[in-house]
This record gives structure tokens, C-alpha cells and sequence, in this order.
């Protein structure tokens, strides 16, 4: 049941909403999905269509049904993603950002990221040689969002950072487009999610309200002039909507600017005057509800060059990442597994002395140098090879990437049920002809991971932590 005080908070939203807590409580919610482009010719769980296609998105399907997803490799393949048709609208508001901006290379700061739906839209949403960074506050879902990232196979112009977002007020203004999708009272997933009807108070409401302004102004420091912020929640209240878009823009001067996918079929307009902004509800949309709102940074970017500041121990740390303990002949030899050179190699040593060998945006490379102490990073740009010893052992972000050259590794094509073996961290046995070595598996002609093929067996080198459980 839904909380009285919510529906009578509803009713006061107008005529729009008559009928959403009836929605809320009764509906269907849809299954949607994203295709990769980057990897195409999906067919999600074995279905055909032909499919509704979601309007403000390239690549978002209306699927007739909710399939087993886990059982389908083509989803740890990163050949789409399972994702609420109104969240995909990050694509076309960002796709628009990026025309205005005049595309090239642009960074964009995702600060509340995981899982990472809205992340990859963005990153599609951007040209080639742009630079994402997606930070996510929770260790184990930023873990969630690191794995998401790699597997869509955006880890060459990505990076994944965990931490409070008051990390990025003292980077300096290095962003062209920031998003917050903020921590929220979660009314607009309550037809799907009964601990978002359950838990729903007016005091979380107002709670939520402080922890949004404390993001936005926290992450406005890190946009530059010229730049834009696109706030989102996936709530229906004004105080965490409108009002507090309103709030902001009277703190920092910021510019209310419209944005396309106001304009999409059903999304409902702004409840404010002096605020533009899209509602994606429920009954009008076929999706969950959705807030959002750009706003515009004054200033021009073109007249205020960026300046990247590498403090001297970032240089130092980057140097001894630099010098570590891989040959010449084992760096050329990762250098020989990739289809581009527009990559700086780098070698990384962690804590625990494990040395590894990635590849990072030559583009970004400097940037990401020079947040190395600011930033708690778990992903930059993509893990190529761990190095143990004399040995290299490919690594499966390599496999995921779209780096990796077609004739660097013999391919061994799987059938269904071997694959999901595989991904469950069996050891599957190839036939007698594969050669031996590491061997990269595929199926349906796209990369799976990688195997060590000892000929009676091979061994399993697809992520631990990664491994489905689900019984077949």
C-alpha cells in the first residue's frame, strides 16, 4: 500500500497525475533493454521481435517479456543491457550536450554512476576520444558499475572511481559535462520496487533534499565555464525536483537551459515556472519516472583553456608505474595484441606488488595521471595483461574492449550451454585441435574471455567475483 501522505502529495501535482498512484500500485512495469552497438546483432535471451523501439534512444527495445537475463551470454558479453526505457534518455541529452559543445574530445564527471546504465548512454552519447569518468560512493556498487563498464567494452575511454563526491569540489574545473543522478526518495520506482513504497516518509524526502544540494554544489566546482550539469532523480516530489533546481540555480548563478527529450511523446513538461525540465511518469510514458533538468555553467569554454596540474608526487607515481618490472620484449608483446596505437601503455603495481600492464587514452593519459592522488581509481582505461614474472596472462577487459586485434590470440567458438560453463568458472574442454595456450572464446562471433588450454582441459580465466551462480 502505498503511503497516504505520498498519494495526497501526488494529488497536489495536478491533473497529470490523477490516476499515477493507481499506476503506481497496479501496473506493469515494462521490460526494456539496449543494444551495443559496438557489438552488434544481439538477440536478447534468443527473442526475435520484431520489438518497440524506445523513442528517445538509438538501440533501447521493448522486450514482450521479462526473460531469464543471467542465463544469456550474449548479456555477459555486454551485447545489451537490461535498463528502464526512461533512464535511456540520458543518451539523447547528452548525444544534444555534446552537438552544443561542438563534440571532440570532451570529458564528462557521471558522480552518483553505478550500476551504470546512464553511464554507457553517455559515453555512447559522445564522440570518439572523449573521456568518462564514473564515481559511485559505495565500494561494492561501484564494483558493480567497474564490471559494467568493461563488459559494454567502454573501458578505452573510461574510468571508474569510488568515493564521496566532495572529492571532486577540489579537482579544479576539468569537466565539460557532469550528471548527477542523485540518491533519491525512489518514488518513481515504487510500481517495481516494494522497498521504495515501504520506506517512503515525508522525512526522507527532506533528507534526500540536503544530500542532493551537497552533491550538486560539490560537483558544480569541477564543471568549467561554458559546461553543463544534468540533475536527475528518479522521483515525482517538487522539493527534490523543481525546487531544488530552483535552490541551485539562486546559489550559484547557474542557467536553466531546455533540453530535446522534453519534447519526446508523453514526457510531461516542468512544474515550475523558471525551471525547464522532462517528467517521465508512469501512465504516460512507457517506463518509470524519471526528473530531469540541464543546467548551464556561464561562461565559454574555448576561453578558458584547460590546465592539467601534475603535483610532483602524481609525476613521481607515474614515472615508478612507468619503470616497473616488465621487459621490453613482454611490452612489445602486449603492444602486438592491440588494432590501435592511439593508446598509452602503462604499467600499474598495486599494493599487493601485482603488476599489470593497461592501456590508456592517449588523449587522456596526462589527465589521468594527474588524478591519481586525488581520486580513489579502480578502473583506468583497460587492463591488458597481469604480469607474473616472465608470464603474461591476458586479461578478460582486453577481451571486452574492442582493443584487441583480431589474429593476437587463436579463437575457439562455443556453443550455449559451454559458455554459460564458462562463465559460471568451470573449466570446458575445446576440441582436439585448438592449439594450446591462451585461447579467447566466442560466442555468437564476439568475444567471451579467455582460457588457458592445456589440452585435456582448460583452464578458467574469466573474473572470480563475476561468476553467475544461477543453476543451469
Amino acid at each position: 500500500m502505498l503511503n497516504p501522505e505520498f498519494i495526497k502529495m501526488l494529488d497536489g501535482l495536478g491533473p497529470d497525475y490523477a490516476r499515477l498512484s493507481a499506476e503506481l500500485e497496479k501496473g506493469v512495469p515494462e521490460v526494456s533493454v539496449r543494444l551495443n552497438q559496438r557489438k552488434p546483432g544481439a538477440t536478447p535471451c534468443g527473442l526475435t521481435g520484431p520489438f518497440d523501439r524506445v523513442p528517445w534512444c538509438y538501440g533501447g527495445l521493448y522486450l514482450p517479456e521479462r526473460p531469464v537475463f543471467t542465463l544469456d551470454p550474449e548479456l555477459h558479453q555486454g551485447r545489451y543491457y537490461v535498463q528502464d526505457a526512461s533512464s535511456m534518455c540520458m543518451w539523447l541529452v547528452v548525444n544534444e550536450l555534446n552537438e552544443k559543445l561542438g563534440g571532440g574530445e570532451l570529458r564528462l564527471l557521471d558522480a552518483c554512476a553505478a550500476p551504470g546504465g546512464k553511464t554507457l548512454c553517455a559515453a555512447d552519447a559522445l564522440d570518439y576520444g572523449s573521456l568518462v569518468v564514473a564515481n559511485e560512493y559505495d565500494f561494492r556498487r561501484a564494483e558493480v558499475l567497474r564490471e559494467n563498464v568493461i563488459k559494454w567494452g567502454a573501458s578505452p575511454m573510461s574510468m571508474v572511481t569510488r568515493g564521496d563526491t566532495a572529492r571532486f569540489s577540489r579537482v579544479g574545473e576539468l569537466f565539460d559535462i557532469v550528471l548527477v543522478d542523485a540518491p533519491c526518495s525512489g518514488e518513481g520506482m515504487m510500481r517495481k520496487d516494494a522497498v521504495a513504497r515501504e520506506q517512503w516518509t515525508p522525512s526522507l524526502v527532506r533528507e534526500c533534499v540536503e544530500r542532493q544540494r551537497e552533491i550538486l554544489l560539490n560537483v558544480w566546482s569541477a564543471l568549467r565555464p561554458g559546461g553543463y550539469l544534468v540533475y536527475s532523480t528518479c522521483t515525482f516530489n517538487m522539493l527534490e525536483n523543481e525546487r531544488n533546481v530552483e535552490w541551485f540555480i539562486g546559489e550559484t548563478g547557474a542557467e536553466s537551459v531546455p533540453s530535446v527529450v522534453a519534447g519526446m511523446p508523453g514526457v510531461l513538461p516542468s512544474l515550475l515556472s523558471g525551471v525547464e525540465a522532462a517528467r517521465f511518469v508512469p501512465g504516460h510514458v512507457r517506463g518509470e519516472g524519471l526528473f530531469v533538468s540541464v543546467l548551464h555553467k556561464p561562461g565559454d569554454l574555448a576561453g578558458k583553456p584547460l590546465k592539467i596540474k601534475m603535483t610532483k608526487k602524481g609525476a613521481g607515481r607515474r614515472a615508478q608505474r612507468i619503470a616497473s618490472a616488465v621487459t621490453p620484449a613482454q611490452l612489445k608483446e602486449v603492444t602486438s595484441w592491440l588494432n590501435t596505437h592511439d593508446v598509452v601503455i602503462e604499467t600499474v603495481t598495486n599494493n599487493k606488488g601485482e603488476t599489470s600492464i593497461v592501456a590508456l587514452p592517449a588523449g587522456h593519459a596526462q589527465f589521468i595521471a594527474s588524478q591519481r592522488d586525488n581520486l580513489d581509481i579502480i578502473l583506468q582505461g583497460t587492463p591488458l595483461a597481469e604480469v607474473k614474472g616472465k608470464n603474461l596472462i591476458p586479461s578478460h577487459p582486453l577481451a571486452m574492449s574492442g582493443l584487441l586485434t583480431a589474429d593476437a590470440f587463436p579463437a575457439a567458438e562455443v556453443d550455449c550451454e559451454t559458455a554459460l560453463h564458462y562463465l559460471r568458472g568451470e573449466s570446458v574442454t575445446l576440441a582436439e585441435t585448438t592449439p594450446r595456450g591462451f585461447v579467447l572464446l566466442t560466442y555468437c562471433g564476439q568475444p567471451l574471455g579467455f582460457v588457458k588450454n592445456l589440452g585435456n582441459r582448460a583452464n578458467n580465466l574469466y573474473p572470480s567475483s563475476w561468476r553467475i551462480l544461477r543453476q543451469l
